[in-house]
């Protein structure tokens, strides 16, 4: 069972990972770690724990990893392409798209807990009513602390909201399979209003991941958004899922994110921000310098007020 595990799991690397000879070169060392007794006497949950170990230390891509197989049922079967896709839809709507929480604060201040990043063909709606709710606030703090990723199409829909129009080019996604690259610029047509000339502070930390640091690189590398916190986790190459037994699938990246600006992405290294705090204080610091911006800027005596009290309570 190991070793036909671990052959399934190599050949498909090697078949479909975005660096090929970087899959050549892992494959080899885990083979050679395998005939030398690493993976001896280890179950399955074992040997796919040694696995993704490996992996990690061999690839440095945190994409690449083996993982439970979704799309099954409680009694272990799996359910047809159109259920697991319904279930998939049902689970981001009662979930309201992974957007946590939409609060204007004290101060006339917004902020947004997005904890991951749906395709804005599912969830645009829910996007386009969040960014409504803080449409007219004057500085807002955008959480990314806890957002494990989503769709690129995704990270594009948000990114695009803090742009004027269709001429800022976001991202670009080369594809290995097919020498195609695909660009992603701004989008020039929203619902509802752009978010334009107010300070955004992005909340980050090490559990910020994949579509959601796409989101804070696109805004950092565009000097559109002051990111607050930790850097994030390191992974850029978008991936597909390939089933590998009836309980386990590989996800391997396919391609890989080249931002138009540094000419490079986050894979690895993180997305760093530019105020560097505990993430956990990222939230107080954010506000404190959001409130700042509301005092120098409004001239509304009760918002002032607001502001005023807001900051002292910190």
């Amino acid at each position: 069972m190991p070793r036909e595990l671990v052959d399934s799991v190599l050949t498909l690397m090697c078949a479909h990972y975005v660096f090929p000879e970087r899959a050549v070169f892992a494959a080899a060392n885990i083979r050679e770690r395998f005939d030398a007794g690493r993976y001896e006497g280890l179950d399955e949950a074992g040997v796919v724990e040694r696995l993704n170990a490996d992996l990690r230390e061999l690839c440095a891509d945190k994409h690449l990893r083996l993982r439970a197989r979704r799309g099954r049922h409680a009694d272990g079967g799996e359910g047809a392409p159109g259920d697991v896709l319904a279930a998939y839809r049902e689970r981001l709507r009662t979930d309201n798209h992974r957007i946590g929480r939409v609060e204007r604060l004290d101060g006339n201040v917004g902020y947004i807990d997005l904890r991951g990043v749906t395709d804005p063909a599912v969830g645009g709606r829910a996007v386009a009513a969040a960014m409504e709710l803080v449409s007219h606030t004057y500085a807002l703090l955008l959480d990314l602390r806890r957002n494990r990723g989503g769709s690129p199409d995704g990270a594009v829909f948000w990114s695009s909201y803090f742009f004027p129009d269709s001429g800022t080019h976001l991202n670009s996604i080369e594809s290995a399979e097919t020498g195609a690259t695909r660009q992603y610029w701004s989008l020039p047509y929203l619902p509802g209003e752009r978010y334009l000339d107010r300070p955004v502070y992005v909340l980050t930390g090490p559990d910020t991941f994949s579509a959601g640091e796409e989101i804070c690189y696109n805004l950092k590398a565009q000097s559109r958004a002051v990111l607050v916190g930790e850097s994030t986790a390191g992974g850029a190459h978008p991936a597909r899922a390939l089933p590998l037994t009836a309980t386990l699938e590989l996800t391997v990246p396919y391609a890989r994110s080249v931002n138009p600006v540094t000419g490079t992405n986050w894979e690895g290294a993180g997305v760093e921000p530019d105020v560097s705090v505990p993430a956990e204080e990222a939230y107080a610091v954010a506000y404190r310098a959001a409130l700042e911006h509301v005092l120098a800027t409004a001239s509304v005596p009760t918002l002032l007020d607001e502001a005023r009290a807001a900051l002292a309570a910190l």
